[in-house]
């Protein structure tokens, strides 16, 4: 099985769509993450730490908003951490047992931009790390979500450093080019790493 990580703003989104359409069946911690946060017991847990300024007038969580309390104390974001982490945790593993046990599934892939943060190192067998100049990054963020510098080092520093994070990949995806230019790498690491024939890492 196969771990998706990368430094933010690379393109993870764009190289897991790659590894999809060589047959690989992705798993999306991000998407998990929100169902998390839709969860009532959690819902109720955040609200009582941090009040109603978290909740939009829709009765939904504000994830723009939790993300300014967490990513300006690490104490709040070991907080968040520790409510919703399980949760993802349970439900990741659901879904890459029945991805497992799917015929049509070639290989698994889960995307996690804290696969390592979250202690899922364990799950995964060889590990992908996406990356890009921080100058193209900073730009795709900016177009993206509006962020800026002073954003994007926050949510940077909430994280493993780069450094770490690429000592512990088996391979590092360079998406500074072209769509084609980064499927050409996603192949080079399913022909290595990945028995597309059905047998899963």
């Amino acid at each position: 099985m196969v771990g998706l990580i990368g430094a933010i703003g690379a393109g993870k989104s764009t190289a897991a769509r790659c590894f999809a359409g060589r047959g690989g069946q992705v798993i999306d911690a991000d998407a998990l993450g929100h169902e998390a946060l839709r969860q009532p017991k959690i819902v109720a847990a955040l609200v009582k730490r941090w009040g109603k300024r978290i909740v939009r007038e829709d009765g939904s969580l504000d994830r723009r908003e939790i993300g300014r309390i967490v990513f300006a104390d690490r104490n709040e974001r070991s907080a968040l951490e520790t409510t919703v982490f399980p949760y993802i945790t349970r439900r990741a593993q659901t879904e890459i047992s029945a991805a497992q046990a799917n015929p049509d599934v070639g290989f698994v892939v889960l995307d996690a931009a804290v696969l390592l943060e979250a202690g899922w190192g364990d799950l995964v067998d060889a590990l992908a790390y996406v990356d890009a100049p921080r100058e193209m990054r900073l730009g795709r963020l900016a177009a993206r979500s509006g962020w800026d510098e002073t954003e994007l080092t926050a949510r940077e520093s909430a994280q493993w450093s780069a450094e770490a994070k690429k000592a512990r990949a088996d391979t590092v995806l360079v998406n500074d080019g072209s769509r084609e230019d980064l499927q050409a790498q996603v192949d080079r690491f399913v022909a290595q790493f990945c028995n597309v024939d059905g047998v899963r890492l």
